[in-house]
């Protein structure tokens, strides 16, 4: 079997790319003619009676065995009586072997196998070079080796190793990549590696897995979906394969505690992830360097049809056997199996054996001693003087007329006991989702927000029960989703009041967030500023919480921006905008300085930003906000946000303060003076961030060419610098040079009055009219550009979220 490695060594195996060359070996068996027994033996009449006799007993031998199984060129097929069928603890069954005459000859190396006694003392058994774990005649699987490819930083050096090229070539066999079993895995951290077919044919392949690490804490035993450790399939097929590691991705910023990245093909089943994989040489020193591998195999190549008509080669000798086509297709060959009934191996001859159903399992008549076995099946009988199903009923006397009364009462009682069994169950069942909701009750802090709620007076925050928001929203109705992003749903729906309202639900991370959830909700509720979304009340008594907020018409900021354009960009007046930033402003100031305690937004975004009927902002989400931490210990457990609007400060001491949602609103103020996206990865690296740009193009005097085209028509270059000038200092690295929100709302309102004409304000019905000429959004959800998620259904707790850092490669 050519794959390309070193003779092994210990019991190890070391690959080393270089082109095995072998000659393809035919075995031609000959065929035996018939014995015919000449009719002149037995009589002595004429000659040419005799003759005319002969010739036609030969036709009819011809006849029969062109008609019959190949019955007798199967002998010269069969494995001799000293062949070695095991090899340490591994059976070695036919069509596999060692030595000649001992497997079946098909011209490769598909079928012989070598057992080798290695350093340690055990007998292997080997595939050409490759171990072999064990194979299977009934799924025509082969299980072996497949060596595991490190891709190290090299701290003596300052660079990764020199090999990234592995590759495994099986073109000449008969051995397939099963695609089912098999995953193409790539453990490291900050790791792309490639795996890509041999060939380039039509039917040429290539894929990638990328595994990043955020953080060593991150990192969770048993999963494999990107953090530590990726996985991906892989076509069917495949008979040969290359794997390489993208260079521009390497291990030396992570080298401290991960210096070592790796790839490679596995079975998926004999694979467990874990995070001492990543620390330590664990996965390569466990394994012995190499893990198991499945491949399929298969007879010759041709199909069932073309194998039976040249007898010399059929596989399939055995009677009560059958041919399958490979699943692979035309041309890649056949396998044999027994016929329904039958077990064993059907590549000897009499291999398939009738099978004894009544002592299997998988074979049982319902009704005990009433199985008998016939050849290639069973039947289930009933006993004498008795009748029914004894396959899947029952075998009952024959009953007289009493007979059948006892069977009625009996019947009737069984009845009553179901009914009573039913109804217990049903109360049980009751009592226990009672029991679980009060469980999630009390797990969110349900008790100690009811508590908060008892003591105050006149609070207008409500606990809504899970079948008051079912029937809100008509049982979570598809039809009643408004908005959809990574994190939750958002539902509309209309109480029994009639208000409507937007049921969002949450997702919560620690104990902490659910014992505090609760209260934290409550003193949210009370935050009453006409520029913030009213929250409503909560649902505690489910496993994911659902926040129930005011309901807003109009969609969001970012839709009005982003969404659908004309070619001159949205219709938004330079004052709107300006008011619309005002207003935002003057809701984050409120959350920062007059909230008792301070709330930090976190996630301040233009999809986070709804506008009501009159296109007054509400800022939202705020629900998935922080309290501000009272100790440093607190800090730790804040990370939450969007790409493109994230505080770099924030993200490198994970500390969220006042000032982080300071440097994401002077990205919203970016995105209304440039109608551009604040994150867009189909442009080129330095254009990704429009924050990066816009400090890069105000650092060369280029404003006027990021400015979008109609405020410059409309409004004066120097209000227009005022108002870039105020996002760049938003947007300061360090957040001590940044202003707080209070002065930025005081410095757009300063902006608002000079931006006016100077023959009055525009008219208020006239600016809602030009608002409303824009396109209206009726959903919660964002739009994404590049693959970006915005949406502002951002179901996440009122503390921690997730944050997956993007390390740009070294």
């Amino acid at each position: 079997m050519p794959f390309d490695r070193v003779k092994p060594h210990h019991g190890l195996h070391s690959f080393k790319p270089r082109l095995l060359v072998h000659s393809n070996r035919r075995l031609t068996l000959p065929l035996r003619a018939p014995a015919i027994l000449s009719h002149s033996q037995l009589h002595r009449p004429c000659r040419a009676c005799a003759r005319k006799k002969m010739i036609l007993a030969v036709l009819i031998a011809v006849l029969a065995s062109s008609s019959a199984r190949p019955a007798t060129a199967a002998t010269a097929m069969q494995p001799r009586d000293t062949c070695l069928r095991r090899c340490g603890d591994i059976d070695i069954p036919y069509p596999f072997g060692v030595g000649s005459g001992c497997h079946l000859e098909t011209g490769d190396w598909t079928f012989s196998l070598s057992c080798n006694r290695t350093g340690d003392g055990r007998h292997r058994l080997y595939n050409y070079q490759i171990e072999v774990l064990d194979m299977s005649v009934r799924r025509g699987q082969l299980r072996i080796y497949s060596l595991i490819n490190p891709w190290c930083y090299n701290a003596t050096t300052r660079a990764m190793n020199d090999q990234n090229n592995w590759w495994y070539n099986m073109d000449i066999t008969n051995f397939r990549i099963n695609d089912a079993l098999n995953r193409f895995t790539v453990i490291g951290c900050n790791s792309l590696a490639y795996i890509r077919s041999l060939n380039d044919t039509a039917d040429r392949y290539m894929t990638g897995c990328m595994a990043m690490c955020p953080g060593v804490g991150r990192l969770e035993n048993g999963s494999c979906a990107g953090v530590g450790c990726c996985q991906t399939a892989i076509p069917s097929g495949l008979n040969g394969y290359q794997i390489s590691f993208e260079e521009k991705f390497n291990t030396s910023g992570t080298a401290g505690f991960s210096p070592c990245s790796y790839a490679v093909l596995l079975e998926a089943a004999a694979f467990d992830f874990r995070t001492t994989y990543i620390t330590t040489d664990e996965f390569m020193a466990a394994n012995g360097r190499q893990v198991p591998l499945v491949l399929d195999w298969a007879i010759g190549n041709k199909t069932c049809e073309e194998a039976g008509r040249n007898s010399s080669a059929y596989a399939c000798v055995s009677s009560n056997s059958e041919c399958v086509d490979s699943k692979y297709g035309r041309g890649k060959g056949y396998l044999c199996n027994c016929s329904a009934g039958y077990d064993g191996n059907p590549y000897l001859l009499d291999g398939c054996q009738d099978i004894n159903e009544c002592q299997d399992e998988r074979y049982p008549c319902s009704v005990p001693d009433t199985c008998v076995n016939t050849i290639g099946g069973y039947s289930c009988v009933c006993p004498e003087k008795t009748s029914g199903n004894a396959y899947n009923g029952t075998c009952e006397k024959d009953k007289s007329q009493i007979g059948w009364e006892i069977a009625i009462g009996v019947s009737i009682s069984v009845i009553v006991l179901i009914a009573t069994a039913s109804c217990a169950y049903m109360i049980y069942a009751k009592r226990r989702l009672a029991k679980i909701k009060r469980e999630y009750f009390e797990q969110h802090g349900g008790l100690t927000l009811f508590d908060e709620m008892r003591s105050r007076q006149g609070l207008s925050f409500k606990l809504f029960t899970q079948e008051e928001l079912e029937e809100a929203t008509g049982r979570f109705d598809e039809r009643n989703v408004i908005g959809k992003g990574a994190n939750g749903t958002v539902y509309k729906g209309t109480t029994k009041d009639g208000d409507l309202v937007a049921i969002k639900k949450c997702r919560l991370a620690s104990e902490r967030q659910q014992k505090e959830f609760g209260k934290e909700m409550l003193i949210v509720s009370q935050i009453n500023h006409r520029y913030i979304v009213k929250l409503y009340g909560c649902c505690l008594e489910v496993e994911v919480p659902m926040l129930v907020y005011k309901y807003i018409p109009n969609g969001t900021l970012y839709r009005l921006i982003h969404g659908r354009r004309d070619r001159d960009g949205p219709r938004i007046p330079f004052t709107a905008r300006l008011k619309i930033a005002h207003q935002t402003a003057e809701a984050l100031s409120y959350l920062h300085s007059w909230a008792s305690p301070p709330i930090l937004h976190g996630d301040v975004k233009t999809s986070n930003i709804l506008l009501d009927a009159d296109y007054t902002a509400k800022v939202s989400d705020f629900g998935a906000s922080t309290l501000a931490p009272t100790d440093e210990a607190q800090f730790v457990t804040f990370v939450q946000g969007t790409c493109g609007y994230l505080d770099p400060e924030y993200m490198r001491t994970c500390k969220l303060t006042d000032k982080s949602d300071v440097y994401s609103f002077g990205v919203v103020l970016l995105e209304l003076l440039t109608c551009r996206k604040a994150l867009n990865l189909e442009e080129l690296e330095e254009e990704k961030y429009l924050s990066s740009q816009f400090l890069l193009v105000l650092g060369e005097n280029r404003l006027e060419e990021m400015l979008d085209p109609q405020i410059k028509r409309e409004q004066s270059i120097e209000v227009l610098e005022q108002a870039a000038e105020l996002a760049k200092r938003c947007l300061e690295m360090l957040g001590e040079n940044r202003p707080s929100m209070r002065e930025v709302a005081e410095e757009l309102h300063r902006l608002s009055k000079l931006a006016q004409h100077p023959w009055g304000p525009p008219d208020s019905a006239e600016l809602v009219e030009l608002l409303r000429g824009s396109p209206s959004p009726t959903t919660y959800s964002g739009h994404s550009g590049s693959g970006v998620e915005l949406s502002s259904t951002r179901n996440v707790s009122f503390t921690d979220t997730a944050y997956i850092g993007i390390q740009s490669p070294r």
